[in-house]
């Protein structure tokens, strides 16, 4: 099977799913994009994260993150695996605190949100991107999530954010993305 590594780009009120949220996947070394519809909590918990926000008390995902880590298992990759009725599942891998495998099935969702708190890769399979997956001409010039702080971004790709969220009237993220450009010099 083909793994294809998947980046977050956006995530957005849904126009086909009211209450809900599109997240938006694009693979890393393509021209294709993933849409997948998520509720409410787990698009809020994917952006505190992605945001490097830290609530006062621990998330849901955050938890399992802390339990997870305090028993010594680590998750290394997550891999969107099947689509079922328009319905993505999900698979955790990771080793166990005795160098074991470990393999969770999972809600895409969930698992999405903890591949943002793990830092760890996102793929999904082939056959998804065939059936789900939107083409486009060109790849997007949009903000992609990198693991790591904003700091391992370079000039140009802050740049490029710092737009981005000024466009958005998201104030905050500017200062943020200002404070790291200060930092590049130059």
């Amino acid at each position: 099977m083909k793994k294809i590594e998947l980046n977050i780009i956006a995530l957005a009120n849904s126009e086909s799913s009211e209450g809900n949220f599109a997240l938006i996947l694009e693979e890393q070394a393509g021209f294709r994009r993933l849409p997948i519809i998520i509720g409410p909590f787990e698009a809020q918990a994917i952006a505190i994260s992605l945001e490097r926000m830290q609530p006062k008390r621990p998330l849901t995902h955050d938890l399992f993150k802390n339990t997870l880590e305090l028993l010594g298992a680590q998750i290394t990759e997550i891999l969107i695996s099947d689509l079922v009725e328009g319905v993505f599942f999900a698979t955790l891998y990771g080793t166990q605190s005795d160098g074991s495998p470990l393999q969770v099935d999972a809600r895409s969702s969930d698992a999405i949100a903890l591949a943002v708190r793990f830092q760890c890769p996102l793929y999904t399979t082939e056959a998804n991107m065939q059936s789900a997956g939107v083409a486009r001409v060109s790849p997007s010039k949009a903000f992609t999530y990198k693991r790591g702080s904003l700091s391992e971004y370079s000039r140009e790709e802050l740049e490029r954010l710092l737009a981005q969220v000024l466009a958005k009237e998201d104030y905050e993220s500017a200062s943020k993305i200002r404070d790291a450009l200060g930092k590049k010099g130059g």
